[in-house]
C-alpha cells in the first residue's frame, strides 16, 4: 500500500485526476470503477478538464460505479446515476452504454444484484477501482460486520452513514436506509485501487484500514491484502498515521 501525503482536498483532486488520466490515456479501453459522494467531485471536475482540453478521451472507457440507492431510479435526482451523469459523464465523450451503474429501481434484489456481479465479471472486473471510506471504515456500501461480503449485494445502511449522507438531501428522513453495493471481493478484484480521503473526520478510520487488523468490523482494512492499493490523503486525514 503507498500513501502520498497531499496538502488539501484541491492538491488530492490533482494528483487523483493525474493517476486516473495516465491509466485512460496508457490503456483507452479502460474500465474505471467509480464512486460518488463530495470526495471524487474535485477528481471528475479535473477530468473533465483534461477532456475538453484534448488530452482524455472516453470514447473507449467503460464504466461501473460501486453502488446505488435501493428504491431511486436512475432519472431520481438524488441517485448515484443522476449524480454521475451530472458530475462527470454529460461532460465528456463516453459511450452511455458504457455507463454501468446497479439497478436501485429493481425491487428484486437478488436479481438486481446477481445482474450487476454478471456485467462486472463479464468486463473482466476493473482496471482502476476509485474508492472514498466511511467514517465507520466502509467502502462502497460495504458497511462494519460479521464477514467481508463477496458479490453485489443488498446492505442495510448504518445510522452514522445515514447521517453523512444526510447532507445531500432536504431531510434526513428522505435518505434511503437500504443500498446495492459491490462487495469487498469484486472491489478486490480491480487491479489497482486508488482511495481518496480528506478530514479530520477520516482520521481514524484510515489509520484502521493501513495499520488495524483485518478485520470486516473495518471492512477497508482489506485493502491491506491487496497489491496494488494508492492512498492519496491529506494531512488531517493522516494525522494518526505516523
Amino acid at each position: 500500500m503507498k500513501l502520498i501525503r497531499v496538502r488539501d482536498y484541491e492538491d488530492m483532486s490533482r494528483k487523483v485526476a493525474n493517476i486516473i488520466g495516465a491509466h485512460i490515456i496508457l490503456k483507452p479501453t479502460t474500465v474505471l470503477g467509480l464512486a460518488t459522494g463530495t470526495t471524487p467531485i474535485g477528481t471528475y471536475q479535473r477530468l473533465i478538464k483534461g477532456y475538453e482540453d484534448g488530452d482524455l478521451d472516453f470514447s473507449q472507457v467503460r464504466s461501473y460505479n460501486l453502488d446505488e440507492y435501493r428504491g431511486l431510479t436512475h432519472e431520481d435526482p438524488q441517485s448515484y446515476h443522476y449524480f454521475m451523469n451530472d458530475q462527470l459523464f454529460n461532460h465528456v465523450n463516453i459511450d452511455p452504454s458504457n455507463v454501468h451503474v446497479p439497478d436501485g429501481a429493481n425491487p428484486d434484489a437478488d436479481a438486481a444484484c446477481s445482474e450487476y456481479d454478471r456485467m462486472v465479471e463479464e468486463a473482466g472486473y476493473c482496471d482502476l477501482q476509485l474508492l472514498g471510506i466511511g467514517r465507520n471504515g466502509h467502502i462502497g456500501f460495504n458497511e462494519p460486520d460479521e464477514v467481508f461480503s463477496k458479490g453485489t449485494h443488498c446492505v442495510d445502511l448504518t445510522q452514522s452513514t445515514i447521517e453523512a449522507n444526510a447532507r445531500l438531501f432536504e431531510r434526513e428522513e428522505d435518505v434511503p436506509r437500504q443500498a446495492y453495493t459491490m462487495g469487498t471481493q469484486t472491489i478486490m478484484n480491480a487491479r489497482l485501487i486508488v482511495m481518496a480521503v480528506t478530514g479530520e473526520n477520516k482520521a481514524q478510520a484510515l489509520h484502521d484500514m493501513c495499520y488495524g487488523p483485518v478485520t470486516p468490523q473495518c471492512p477497508a482494512s482489506i485493502l491491506q491484502l491487496h497489491p496494488n492499493v494508492i492512498v492519496v490523503a491529506d494531512e488531517a486525514a493522516l494525522s494518526l498515521c505516523k
